[in-house]
């Protein structure tokens, strides 16, 4: 094999090195922690939704870090529009809304954090849809069987309409939705 030259040694080198370049830097961050409300317990923490309290100022960052994102819900549908669903799907008339219901079920996952809204779904959870609480104008809650669960459609800035189903809490988390929307400035009051 003939010798290297002084620069393919030196690219060699560089790639055999296991020090990254001077002008790449690689910080690992932890990500934030999540605490749970002392309203659920611990052999149910599974299967209910996560609740957990964030106080953010109005630039968006929680008291206890600069930058930290705290989640204040992250949970997907309710279990009762499932139960209730899979009762009703016994009638052929209801079948096409309780296969809607069981997609919710397993696919959707609703995520409310400091800092933005979250919703993922897809079978392997690729479909992802982030908005921040600057772009939120408007939103909205609907109801659904005596209010155990309901509906918050979110109004953007550019006139898209983001429909949330079967929301368990779905008053603290329109209400949050709308405070941190309020924070940033964006939210439109209409009387």
């Amino acid at each position: 094999m003939p010798p290297l030259s002084t620069a393919a040694a030196a690219a060699v080198s560089s790639i055999l090195s296991p020090n990254p370049p001077q002008a790449l830097s690689i910080h690992a961050t932890p990500l934030p922690q999540t605490r749970r409300s002392s309203s659920s317990s611990s052999s149910g923490a599974a299967a209910s939704p996560r609740l957990v309290l964030a106080r953010a100022s109005a630039s968006g960052t929680t008291r206890g870090g600069e930058g930290a994102e705290t989640v204040f819900f992250d949970g997907g549908a309710h279990y009762g529009d499932l139960a209730a669903n899979l009762l009703l799907g016994l009638t052929l008339l209801w079948l096409p809304l309780t296969l809607a219901a069981v997609s919710r079920a397993f696919i959707l996952r609703y995520r409310f954090t400091s800092r933005r809204v979250t919703v993922v779904s897809g079978l392997s959870g690729a479909d992802r849809t982030d908005f921040p609480y600057s772009s939120v104008t408007s939103v909205v809650v609907v109801p659904r069987f005596v209010g155990e669960w309901g509906d918050i459609i979110i109004t953007l800035r550019d006139g898209t309409k983001v429909d949330l189903r079967s929301v368990p809490r779905f008053r603290e988390v329109a209400d949050y939705c709308r405070s941190m929307a309020a924070a940033e400035g964006s939210l439109v009051v209409t009387q």
